[in-house]
């Protein structure tokens, strides 16, 4: 048995999880959030207590020296000493096109994901400094990095490269590499389980306040939603998703929109905030249950959306074993799987809507009787993949 630290470094939150591999048990949880504000708080969560603390915590270093107290603690923790832990396995989100696995991290590494600090400043930088802080606290334990890009470096390059000059692509790196690459692995595993079948043709849906869309052929990533950045393909909570490029020169030329403003207002003012003033899709169902059109637009479009990436990676892998909805929105949401799979009888895609509606932490198939593809609804667990894969590399 080994115990692996799972860190998710935010740019002001601190995620983690010990899980003991490989029987996967998770020994205990939680985060700091507001990190470097007041009122910082740490969640720790063993089996069923929970605790919530109000610290001073400066920064990363101070953050994950606490939530290392709480593990060791007499009382309420789960390990004696720091030596327990075997491995830290850090989520990073953008390995550009040098990482396409897992990596025991040194030197080089580290100055790797530096390098495409450019290509996810809101993520990359603070993963970093978790895993800079970790091989303080943790120097006998082996760090490792797991990429979000990472399972989606088996995108062949007519899905990947963009139609620019062909310099941009060979001498800057600019194309698609996508994003929840660790989440679509994870759900696309189980779905390939379920379905018992090698040859299987997935469709990946990750709807949470960031969305995208994966074709997984044969347990592969073949085509993804999101791009260079984690900004175009479906509807999101606050970023637009798929705009026409022309709109942007409008905005710059025209309306007098800096290129700074322009990407506030297409990551952080877009999206369903920006068609209904809600981010949250819990209460842009419930506005549109009391009749507000607005917020029903919003979730036809959504849907709208989603039901194009469908019909595209459909027509991209010649067919479709199995949909799969997972994430926050995808997993709790049946209205939008509902209006997803609506008028879907070309593909052979029919809901179970009494089936749809059940609540479930469960992996489940929804789909009715007599639909071609299945319908999965699998709750993501990222954490658990990053420990599998931390598990895998130390063993």
């Amino acid at each position: 048995m080994k115990n692996i630290l799972i860190i998710n470094s935010g740019s002001s939150s601190l995620k983690f999880q010990l899980i003991r591999m490989p029987s996967e048990e998770v020994m205990a949880s939680g985060m700091v959030e507001r990190i470097g504000l007041d009122n910082a708080k740490l969640h720790y969560k063993v089996g069923d207590n929970s605790i919530t603390e109000e610290l001073e915590v400066k920064d990363h270093a101070v953050a994950l020296k606490a939530i290392t107290d709480y593990l060791m603690n007499s009382e309420i923790g789960v390990i004696r000493n720091k030596d327990e832990i075997a491995a830290v396995g850090h989520r990073v989100v953008h390995g550009g096109n040098v990482f396409s696995k897992t990596i025991a991290i040194n030197a080089e590494v580290k100055e790797k994901i530096r390098e495409n600090f450019s290509l996810a400043p809101l993520h990359n930088p603070p993963n970093l400094k978790g895993i800079e802080v970790a091989e303080e606290l943790f120097p006998s334990s082996r760090q490792v990095a797991v990429f979000d890009t990472a399972f989606h470096q088996t995108i062949p390059q007519k899905a990947a490269q963009y139609a620019i000059p062909t310099e941009f692509y060979e001498k800057r790196h600019i194309q698609l590499y996508g994003f929840h690459g660790t989440s679509h692995k994870y759900v696309s595993k189980k779905a390939i389980e379920e379905l018992q079948k090698d040859n299987s043709k997935i469709i990946s849906i990750h709807l949470g306040n960031g969305c995208s869309i994966t074709a997984v052929k044969d347990g592969k990533s073949v085509d993804h939603s999101l791009g260079f950045g984690p900004v175009n393909g479906l509807i999101m909570g606050t970023r637009s998703g798929d705009i026409d490029q022309s709109v942007i020169f409008y905005l710059i030329d025209e309306l007098g929109y800096t290129s700074q403003e322009v990407s506030d207002l297409l990551h952080k003012k877009s999206g369903m905030y920006g068609l209904t003033g809600y981010s949250d899709l819990r209460d842009i169902e419930e506005q549109a249950a009391k009749g507000n059109k607005q917020c029903q637009l919003a979730m036809d479009m959504n849907a709208y959306r989603i039901k194009k990436y469908i019909g595209a990676y459909a027509a991209v892998m010649n067919g479709v074993d199995a949909l799969v909805f997972t994430a926050g929105i995808g997993e709790n949401s049946s209205v939008i799987r509902s209006l997803v799979c609506r008028d879907m009888d070309f593909f052979g895609i029919k809901l179970d809507e009494e089936k749809n509606k059940i609540r479930d932490k469960k992996l489940r198939a929804i789909e009715a009787e007599g639909s071609k593809v299945k319908i999965l609804v699998i709750p993501t667990n990222e954490e658990l993949e990053i420990a599998q894969q931390s598990f895998e590399l130390i063993s």
